[in-house]
């Protein structure tokens, strides 16, 4: 007795989510979920352990009051830090000369 298989059947990241959101909230049943789509249960199984350890894992990564830099504004910070400190270097620079220049004068 050989079983039929049924074709393969890819969902979007989309519609994974929208079934993992409609069996969190009771709306459908894991069983009802995967006749909807036409998958095996354990399928609807696997999209859950998948998606609850991808929340923790997500959780677990932020940071509470951190905001996360794009990578754009972390090469703007990177760039306005150097300026920052070629500018105090100069106001250093003119400081000691400045300093001299006093000195000096008050030599006569």
């Amino acid at each position: 007795m050989s079983a039929t298989r049924r074709a393969k059947r890819f969902l979007t990241a989309e519609q994974k989510y929208d079934l993992w959101v409609r069996i969190l909230t009771g709306q459908v049943t894991q069983s009802d979920a995967a006749a909807e789509v036409g998958v095996d249960r354990t399928t609807i199984a696997t999209l859950r352990k998948v998606a609850r350890d991808g929340a923790i894992a997500a959780l677990q990564a932020s940071r509470p009051g951190q905001r996360k830099v794009s990578v754009q504004e972390a090469s703007e910070l990177a760039k306005l830090r150097v300026e920052v400190d070629r500018l105090g270097a100069v106001v250093i620079d003119q400081a000691v000369e400045l300093a001299v220049l006093r000195g000096k004068s008050s030599w006569g």
